[in-house]
């Protein structure tokens, strides 16, 4: 008789495809970053098109913000495999779109649809690794999908800033990509046994709502200041006379250091705890969005990216480990769809909290008070936590 170690493990093609899937995620609204200020100028006569050039960006984020819940009920209700297909493949067809589209509004709806797409496949992406693996292996493997999120901004971004030289249309191309993942996942990919409808009928599970919207909040909270990266440092960068090409390397920084991050995060967490890692990253990205603030350079603001980076790459998966710890199997995918939220809710509300910001403040102010305030942050989460184990201790 198989066990049931045996029935979950998933092939070796299986996980190279699901880690495929990842790396269109995080980064997928960003591909269009380079593009941005050449639209600037083709929209120009479009009433309010600085703005919407920007929603442009995010308005994907705001789309994944919004289904990723019903991402999570048709992920536990029908399975993770039909929505990872289902999702491949409206991504490539709303991704690549872009590029026949000559009206900012059409263009608007299509980013919208891309963001329903990603939606589903990060929340099929992250239930199938948790129904995959637990102990160790999950957090090695949820390590792994975070560095393949961010080796996704590796590549893509620096690839579309030298498409965004050729014509600000050429980086939808890149959204094709998920066809082939698509029929990869359609062929070697399966799913373990869900559990029972019958068994989903429970209580809510998931450990303490509280504790569990505190971890959706500060995924939004971090994410809002990280995406500063892709929608402010074109318009900075511009400043220092950098070119499409230059700006996708150097916002594809930002993502360099989230991989070696996500990478060393397994055994980071064999070492400390889950507040002492969060703690850390968010000191990390307030020191580089300092750097970046300060920077008279482009080298400077290289410099700032990376450090920032390394602290998302912390953060993501150590967020994400434990939510899939608390969760149960049966409502999986709804508990971790609300991390998704959080996540692309931060990249929409970016733009639009950073704003009047940069109106007062200007680009390199607003990166210098967020990092200032994002440090503070960090320091009061570990006096708060370092009281508390001393209370804990006295009480014993």
């Amino acid at each position: 008789m198989t066990s049931r170690a045996e029935t979950r493990a998933p092939t070796r093609a299986a996980r190279g495809t699901v880690l495929a899937a990842a790396t269109l995620t995080i980064m997928a609204a960003a591909i269009i970053a380079p593009s941005l200020p050449a639209m600037r100028e083709v929209f120009s006569g479009t009433p309010g098109a600085d703005l919407l050039v920007r929603l442009a960006l995010t308005v994907t984020s705001l789309a994944i913000a919004i289904s990723a819940p019903l991402s999570g009920i048709i992920a536990d209700r029908v399975g993770r495999r039909p929505l990872l297909v289902a999702s491949l493949v409206l991504y490539a067809v709303t991704g690549t779109a872009g590029f026949f589209l000559d009206d900012l509004y059409p263009l608007l709806v299509s980013r919208a649809g891309l963001g329903l797409a990603v939606g589903g496949i990060m929340t099929a992406v992250s239930t199938l690794i948790t129904d995959w693996f637990e102990g160790p292996g999950r957090a090695s493997f949820l390590g792994l999908q975070q560095a393949f999120a961010s080796l996704g901004g590796v590549v893509f971004l620096p690839l579309a800033g030298i498409l965004a030289t050729v014509s600000w249309q050429a980086p939808f191309w890149i959204y094709s990509v998920s066809a082939v993942i698509a029929i990869a996942a359609i062929l070697v990919l399966r799913e373990p046994p869900r559990t029972s409808p019958a068994a989903m009928t429970g209580g809510p599970g998931g450990g303490p709502p509280g504790r569990i919207i505190g971890v959706y909040v500060l995924a939004l909270v971090a994410t809002l200041v990280f995406y500063m990266a892709p929608t402010q440092l074109p318009f900075l960068l511009e400043g220092f006379g950098s070119g499409p090409a230059l700006i996708g390397a150097v916002v594809a920084g930002s993502t360099l250091t989230s991989v070696a991050g996500a990478l060393a995060f397994p055994r980071l967490r064999k070492r400390l705890s889950p507040t002492a890692i969060t703690t850390i990253s968010v000191a990390l990205l307030g020191t580089g969005w300092l750097l970046v603030g300060t920077a008279g350079t482009v080298v400077q603001v290289v410099a700032g990216l990376l450090v920032g980076g390394a602290g998302v790459g912390f953060v993501v998966p150590n967020l994400n480990l434990r939510l899939a710890e608390s969760a149960p199997p049966a409502r999986r995918g709804r508990v971790l769809s609300g991390l998704v939220t959080g996540i692309f809710l931060g990249q929409f509300l970016s733009p639009l909290v950073v704003q009047p910001l940069v109106r007062t403040l200007g680009i390199p102010g607003t990166f210098t008070w967020s990092g200032v305030a994002m440090g503070a942050g960090a320091v009061v989460a570990a006096v708060v936590h370092q009281a508390r184990k001393t209370n804990r201790k006295e009480a014993r």
